[in-house]
């Protein structure tokens, strides 16, 4: 299906975009208006900032609190290093088949289409990936291995970003699984429309629709700011394309630990045709321990939500555990007593 509405920029503007991202904290402070004696922010971080100026855009000016800003800024509570948070915390070297490909759960696998994001997020469990190792040519050798086990339906593509890869770069992959008879379903995981959505172009659509693979986008919103009109036209765009599109985000301190904010961003996502489906707990990742939100304020959280909105905007709370079949399901705290019903007939 092609949408209706065209995208109002050229093809190549997400790489124009790309290419002005900032890296560095002084400018970025400039942009907002900010003093840098006002940020606790780290001058040398082990893992660079990269942040693309049409997010910037969406930050509000001279606010240090701005929970965009305190996504992407590095501060120097990275350098902590309290006990229970490390590299690897959900072993992904351990589910490696071969480089390139991740194996976590049964019937799907996770191919590392790419190494590098849009953006920098400081919460990133991959932040210390090993993407050296995981390289890959245009070849794709990892697809041997999908041949090889008919038990796969699903291969999902992740990161880095895969959006990140230039349209014939992707197009070959996609072809490439597409030719895999067993592999019936192609999830995409990304941020960079999120964060870019001029990378919602007319070719990659026409990719994505004539494919035979069923196809969906998996985006990662963590908050209703992050939502202009840019991005309303781009996912609208994929919605209107006939792709199923969900979201996925980390419950973070200091910028979605709350239920209002929780609740505008499932209304806004809702508006934009996006059906949240995960609310993750932040993985225990070396230099992320300032965004740790604990597990009994995750299920109030969430109990209250359930009780503020209709069960289709509510994600699941979930925890992702080394060596279990699946993601972790999280029980809501017990809902209160509710009023009496009100006659719907009244």
């Amino acid at each position: 299906m092609i949408p209706s509405i065209p995208v109002p920029w050229q093809a190549k503007a997400w790489q124009t975009e790309l290419s002005r991202a900032i890296t560095d904290v002084e400018d970025l402070a400039n942009i907002l208006g900010l003093s840098l004696d006002d940020m606790d922010w780290d001058p040398n971080p082990t893992f660079p900032m990269r942040v693309p100026m049409p997010y910037v855009s969406r930050m509000r000016c001279g606010d240090r609190s701005d929970p965009l800003l305190r996504q992407v800024l590095p501060e120097l509570a990275e350098k902590n290093s309290p006990l229970g948070f490390e590299s690897d915390p959900l072993q992904e070297t351990s589910a490696t088949l071969f480089p390139g490909l991740v194996q976590k759960y049964r019937g799907r696998v996770l191919i590392i289409a790419a190494e590098n994001c849009a953006v920098n997020c400081r919460y990133c469990f991959r932040r210390n990936f090993p993407y050296a190792y995981h390289r890959h040519d245009s070849t794709f050798p990892m697809l041997e291995h999908i041949r090889d086990d008919p038990s796969i339906h699903e291969v999902i593509l992740s990161g880095g970003d895969p959006l990140i890869m230039p349209d014939a770069r992707l197009n070959n992959l996609v072809e490439s699984i597409e030719q895999i008879p067993h592999v019936k379903r192609l999830r995409i995981h990304t941020r960079l429309p999120v964060v870019i959505p001029q990378r919602i172009s007319e070719p990659l659509i026409e990719m994505l629709v004539n494919t035979r693979l069923r196809t969906l986008i998996v985006a990662h919103f963590n908050h209703a700011n992050e939502i202009d009109d840019h991005v309303a036209v781009a996912f609208t765009v994929l919605r209107q394309a006939g792709i199923p599109l969900l979201n996925q985000s980390v419950l973070l301190a200091g910028v979605n630990d709350n239920v209002e904010s929780l609740c505008s961003l499932s209304e806004a996502l809702f508006e934009v045709g996006i059906l949240p489906y995960y609310l993750h707990l932040p993985d225990r990742v070396t230099g992320t321990s300032h965004f740790h939100v604990d597990i009994d304020t995750a299920v109030r959280l969430h109990g209250s939500i359930q009780g503020k909105l209709p069960g289709y905007l509510v994600p699941k709370l979930v925890q992702e555990v080394p060596g279990r079949p699946a993601k972790e399901l999280i029980a809501s705290a017990s809902l209160p007593p509710t009023s009496p019903r009100i006659n719907a007939r009244g």
